[in-house]
């Protein structure tokens, strides 16, 4: 009888540790003095695997240096990463493992499309994400459990605008985007600004992520003959639309978000086609401030390659989440979210107030490509 009792009582502790909160270890004991579970979700391979090539090393470089710092309370940060391969399925399946698995937090991803369908499940299961997504669905998940590491695209094309319109008196405007969740929240959010300021554009051609072949997008935009052609694009895909654009003689100014900043998007349109393009982007240069020089001289001893403003949101994210983690001595779930959501913290792209949006940053700054690389506007 006792033998029995027993079992019974052993087996409603099971029953118990297996109901553990998400997010949290379901055994204290070696929970307290284990690592600490984050993953970091992004394309490694695909159309987007430079993207998340870049997104992890950002993340890592930031880990790296809270493990040899000493960890989370003498407890060190396992960091497992997860290929996304761009596909919102893909994602979906990942949040599902993930908030199976016992980590108390997320990192990534950089691509809208897949972080908009791991949000759910990953709010479901308490779990904290912080995501280098921009588009303004995000925010409007309202999730608690959802944070970006830079700005909307809203914000980006609020100032693009501002730049282009109010700054440059350039109202002949055309507009190409894809309808993916990156480019339609980019298409809306310029859209938007250009009405504010009674700007109707002359083209709106819209196309699909995949898409590679835009000559009679582009010969209809020619048409319309535009001082600004704005691609609301990644970067492979805005690099080949402005290639062929010049292919076609349109000698419109290029005008879009931080895609357009990086070399990925030089190398593909060409530099000769690149040259002189509006990037609107919280991070422009690596000698933009004393922390980012010091920041691109430490991450290019890591890696032998030059910093750019994925890596250095990759690595704001990571700090930030660690910064919270600190504060809950390794701690997940809701307890989490609010350390979280109370960090301010005088990042890379800039200084983070999370609102309760959990968007942080909220400006951006305007830069031109030279010679395939960003260079601030000094009107900008």
């Amino acid at each position: 009888m006792s033998f029995a009792r027993f079992s019974i009582a052993a087996a409603a502790l099971i029953a118990l540790a297996a109901c553990a909160p998400p997010g949290q270890s379901q055994e204290p004991e070696a929970g307290a003095t284990g690592p600490i579970k984050i993953a970091n979700v992004n394309a490694q391979s695909g159309q987007l695997s430079s993207l998340g090539q870049w997104e992890h090393k950002g993340v890592k470089l930031a880990v790296d240096e809270a493990n040899k710092a000493g960890g989370i309370g003498g407890r060190q940060i396992q960091l497992d990463l997860f290929d996304s391969q761009g596909d919102p399925t893909v994602g979906t399946n990942l949040a599902r493992k993930i908030a199976s698995e016992g980590y108390v937090a997320m990192l990534g991803t950089a691509e809208s499309a897949v972080t908009l369908a791991m949000a759910p499940i990953l709010k479901d299961a308490k779990i904290p994400n912080i995501t280098s997504g921009q588009s303004p669905k995000l925010a409007e998940l309202k999730s608690p459990f959802l944070f970006l590491n830079a700005p909307t695209s809203v914000t980006f094309d609020e100032t693009l605008a501002k730049y282009l319109v109010d700054d440059k008196s350039m109202k002949k405007i055309a507009l190409i985007s894809n309808n993916g969740a990156y480019g339609s929240g980019e298409h809306d959010a310029f859209l938007a600004s250009l009405k504010a300021r009674s700007v109707t554009p002359l083209a709106d051609e819209v196309v699909t992520p995949d898409q590679k072949d835009f000559n009679s997008n582009l010969a209809k935009i020619r048409e319309q003959d535009p001082e600004v052609l704005f691609i609301g694009a990644e970067e492979v895909q805005s690099g080949l639309i402005a290639k062929q654009a010049r292919e076609l003689g349109l000698k419109a100014v290029f005008a879009g978000g931080a895609p357009m900043g990086t070399d990925v998007y030089a190398g593909t349109a060409g530099l000769k086609n690149a040259e002189g393009s509006v990037v609107s982007s919280p991070y422009l240069s690596n000698d933009a401030s004393e922390p980012i020089k010091a920041f691109a001289a430490k991450y290019k001893a890591a890696y032998n390659e030059d910093a750019r403003m994925h890596v250095a949101k990759a690595y704001d994210g990571a700090s930030i989440m660690i910064e919270a983690l600190k504060q809950t001595k390794g701690e997940g779930g809701q307890k989490l979210a609010d350390a979280i959501r109370g960090v301010k913290r005088a990042g890379l792209l800039g200084d983070y107030t999370y609102d309760a949006n959990g968007v942080g940053i909220h400006a951006t700054k305007i830069g031109l490509v030279k010679d395939g690389k960003v260079v601030p506007d000094a009107a900008g």
